[in-house]
């Protein structure tokens, strides 16, 4: 049996789906402002950098932990993307 492996994005998109589910949006897409939308606040940040770091391999720093990386699905997974190709 082989299990798939999810991609990153597939990964985020589960995350925040299960955060937005929590705070009653249903509506989730990769260009939705997470934090305008209420999705993630100042501790689903934290949250979302402890997964990050554990799920995806990367080590994120505290300046790296800015509205522009966090913004959007689309956002992270650039992010995420971009700090693993270094």
């Amino acid at each position: 049996m082989t299990q798939q492996v999810q991609s990153t994005k597939e990964q985020i998109r589960e995350f925040v789906r299960e955060a937005a589910q929590r705070k009653g949006v249903t509506d989730v897409t990769d260009t939705l402002s997470l934090v305008q939308s209420g999705v993630i606040d100042s501790l689903g940040i934290f949250r979302l950098v402890s997964f990050l770091e554990e799920n995806c391999k990367v080590r994120i720093a505290d300046e790296e932990i800015v509205g522009e990386n966090f913004e959007t699905i689309d956002d992270i997974e650039r992010f995420v993307t971009t700090k693993l190709s270094k």
